[in-house]
């Protein structure tokens, strides 16, 4: 009886220890985060940038130099947007499209990059600061490593493209 008294006692000690165990998608998060900081990519759960949705939704951001930043655009999967918004590619809808065209190279890369988002990708979003993919985390390791290069490529194409050239907000004419 001493046994089963002992035993009881340190299951009783040690339950709440096995709880604080990560699960198993915590610890495909923590290797997909681990992954993302070694690619130079910052990640942060932010609300959603989605219209009505104030869940929290990791933003992972590549960010421009601060000498050099980017312009400013978001883009919505289509299953997130408005039919009143403007369709950019198949899938996918601008809600903020950017002021200056892209160049050729740059809609290359662009294209490459929305050709290798999962399903869970909601938003592609860029300002002057970062490129920023909000998404609920869906892919291995391997398989962001695959996404971040043409993700970083379109970063390296953006970044000294403002949409005011001068940093400022233009002032109204008189």
């Amino acid at each position: 009886m001493l046994w089963v008294i002992i035993l009881v006692v340190v299951g009783i000690a040690f339950a709440p220890a096995m709880c604080l165990r990560p699960s198993a998608r915590e610890r495909h998060l923590g290797k997909l985060r681990d992954a993302a900081v070694h690619s130079h990519v910052s990640v942060k759960l932010e609300t959603s940038p989605l219209h009505g949705d104030n869940d929290k939704m990791a933003a992972y951001r590549w960010p421009y130099p601060a000498q050099r930043p980017g312009p400013v655009f978001m883009l919505v999967r289509e299953e997130h947007a408005s039919q009143a918004l403007k369709l950019c590619e198949p899938g996918w809808r601008w809600r903020i499209e950017p002021l200056r065209p892209m160049p050729p190279s740059v809609n290359t890369s662009f294209l490459r990059l929305l050709s290798k988002l999962p399903a869970d990708a909601c938003v592609v979003e860029s300002n002057a600061k970062a490129l920023t993919l909000w998404w609920d985390e869906s892919l291995d390791v391997e398989d962001f490593c695959s996404l971040a290069a043409p993700a970083a490529a379109l970063r390296d194409a953006l970044q000294g493209r403002p949409d005011q050239p001068s940093g400022g907000v233009p002032e109204a004419p008189i």
